[in-house]
């Protein structure tokens, strides 16, 4: 038997600014931390950021919304989602209204979360229905991607089988002018907590996940299917050498997709046990539908983030580590797609997991939320409402 364990980069090995530098703004005005794949911050169209819902100290679905102003760094408090969710998802809309659909509310009606869907309107600064019909399954840990065509494809996630929380294949499609669900094809595979990325070509992409194998337990997939919104079909495509959940999934300006971390930890390929969640990284390739490996990481990353800054690389940052989730990781890594290989970045100020990341418009990046600490010992974790913002180095914005 192998065993394997990998390093986490210095989290100050590129505090001289080679790796960018990283500046405190404001705290948010509420601790949350969101655990899934498309739960995250949302860039407005007038380049502010919306974060609403996620998971409060105790495990309770929060109602919260807030917007961030880049310009003077600060927070604003919003009118409230009209259900608290977590595990749900936001979707920028192209009339700059933002989609959150399903979730986990508080206490839960359902193992498999909610049907509703909510919209939010950044003129009034309110939450409204986003349609007079809920949607066509409760789904909670699901994804849901902006088409081409401006619709919103929903997939998979948690459902119900026999009064007990179980997987989904199913997968709906949100219209955001007539405001109406209308299902379609079901996924090859049923899944949840995995992720979905829209490709150039306009297809959509799903990746990996967990599926319920009975009795409350779940089993990581490798399996990947492409979803054709012409056809409004699945098609089965290459499968990731390794299974992964709760990774990071970027599509890189050639059009390829890079995949991180995720993951759990067990026994793998060839009798080697891994002790801790996942460190290696795939691509994905469009045109003949394969995975290859890639660099891996310098550790394992478990509710980490992956954003891609303006020159093509990727900035992969926080998450924390499955065999000890006490405490976030401060390191960040920059993947360079041309060499394919990573070099550290500069280390947060604070670190945390399952939090919230993206690109602002002038092609920083902004991190907020998450949690920080978690004790095992008293069920109890400390969540962060500190707020960063990475500048990459001069002349790579």
């Amino acid at each position: 038997m192998t065993s394997l364990s990998t390093t986490e980069f210095d989290a100050t090995a590129a505090v001289d600014g080679a790796g960018g530098t990283w500046t405190s703004v404001k705290d948010a005005p509420v601790a949350v931390n969101w655990q899934g794949a498309d739960d995250n911050a949302v860039l407005l169209a007038d380049g502010r950021v919306l974060v609403a819902g996620g998971q409060e100290v105790g495990f309770r679905s929060s109602p919260a919304s807030a917007v961030f102003d880049p310009g003077p760094g600060s927070w604003t408090a919003t009118g409230p989602l009209r259900t608290g969710r977590s595990g749900h998802t936001l979707t920028l809309l192209p009339d700059g209204t933002v989609l959150a659909t399903g979730g986990l509310p508080t206490p839960e009606v359902s193992p498999a979360g909610l049907a509703t869907a909510e919209r939010f309107d950044p003129k009034t600064r309110t939450w409204g229905p986003a349609s007079p019909n809920p949607m066509s399954a409760e789904r909670a840990a699901h994804t849901a991607t902006l088409l081409a065509d401006g619709r919103v494809l929903l997939a998979g996630g948690y459902a119900t089988r026999a009064n007990v929380e179980s997987t989904t294949d199913s997968a709906e499609i949100y219209d955001p002018i007539a405001k109406t669900w209308t299902p379609t094809a079901p996924m090859n595979e049923a899944r949840s907590v995995h992720t979905a990325v829209l490709l150039h070509d306009g297809r959509v992409l799903v990746i990996g996940g967990t599926v319920s194998v009975g009795r409350g337990h779940y089993t990581a997939l490798a399996f990947c299917e492409v979803f054709d919104p012409v056809t409004g079909t699945w098609t089965p495509t290459g499968s990731m050498a390794r299974p992964r959940f709760d990774n990071t999934a970027t599509v890189l300006t050639d059009g390829t997709v890079l995949v991180t971390g995720g993951g759990w930890r067990g026994w793998i390929a060839d009798w080697v046990f891994n002790a801790h969640n996942d460190w290696t990284t795939e691509r994905y390739n469009p045109t003949s539908g394969t995975w290859s490996r890639d660099a891996d990481l310098s550790c394992a990353r478990l509710y980490h983030r992956a954003v891609l800054l303006r020159d093509g690389r990727v900035l992969v940052l926080g998450g924390v580590d499955a065999s000890n989730m006490s405490t976030g990781f401060r390191s960040t890594a920059l993947y360079d797609p041309l060499t394919r290989q990573w070099s550290p970045a500069a280390g947060l100020a604070t670190g945390r997991w399952a939090f919230g990341a993206l690109a602002l418009a002038d092609g920083r990046v902004l991190v907020t939320g998450g949690v920080e600490h978690l004790d095992w010992s008293a069920t109890d974790w400390r969540l962060t409402v500190s707020t960063e913002i990475y500048t990459p180095p001069k002349g790579e914005q």
